[in-house]
């Protein structure tokens, strides 16, 4: 299984494409940059997934979706999200187009397999209300929830520190020391660094 990365958006948001053999999965297509789109056209995308609908991790999800026919999958509470992605943008002054109806729900307990690798999706509320992260052994893909050294962001509508804190401490701590964690922003870490050193963490 190989993992790739994609800086995109003026959010230096990571993109991130989990391929085996020819089949792969997109998380996150905040932009269909050219080196995406050239990177997905040797794959079989069976799916388009956002850990959740905030603009910089689902402003592309049309041209994907066009480009690679693929179903789009997101949580349902992050709907009203994923329904405002332009509205999101005029925020911060970037335009981003809407984004096609997903074509279904994931929910906590879902799996999602990529060739023979199966990850459980788990829900992580906190930096929105319909985050989730992707779990399958030695591997954490978990968008905005947990970075090095830092956590999600919460002043956000629908954002709540206390839930965060909650997913987090519930969802990802319970995950061995050596757990590769690939976040929505920033370099990779893993949970025992975070474990140990996250000042959001620390007791």
């Amino acid at each position: 299984m190989e993992i790739t990365v994609f800086p995109v958006t003026p959010f230096y948001t990571n993109c991130y494409v989990v391929k085996e053999g020819d089949e792969a999965i997109v998380i996150d297509p905040g932009e269909a940059t050219p080196e995406l789109k050239k990177y997905l056209s040797g794959c079989s995308v069976t799916m388009i997934l956002n850990t959740h609908c905030h603009c910089d991790h689902s402003g592309g999800n049309a041209e994907i979706v066009a480009l690679t026919g693929a179903p789009l999958v997101c949580h349902e509470a992050d709907l009203p999200l994923l329904n405002t992605l332009s509205e999101q943008g005029s925020m911060f002054g970037v335009y981003f187009p809407p984004s096609p109806a997903p074509d279904r729900f994931i929910n906590h307990g879902d799996t999602i397999t990529v060739g023979g690798t199966v990850f459980q999706v788990r829900h992580t509320p906190g930096h929105s209300p319909g985050h989730v992260v992707l779990i399958t052994d030695g591997i954490a893909l978990v968008g905005d929830v947990l970075f090095s050294g830092s956590v999600g962001r919460t002043d956000l509508p629908g954002g709540s520190m206390r839930q965060l804190l909650k997913s987090i401490r519930e969802q990802l701590l319970d995950l061995p020391d050596d757990t590769v964690v690939y976040s929505g922003h920033g370099p990779e870490t893993t949970i025992g660094k975070e474990r140990r050193s996250n000042p959001f963490l620390v007791n």
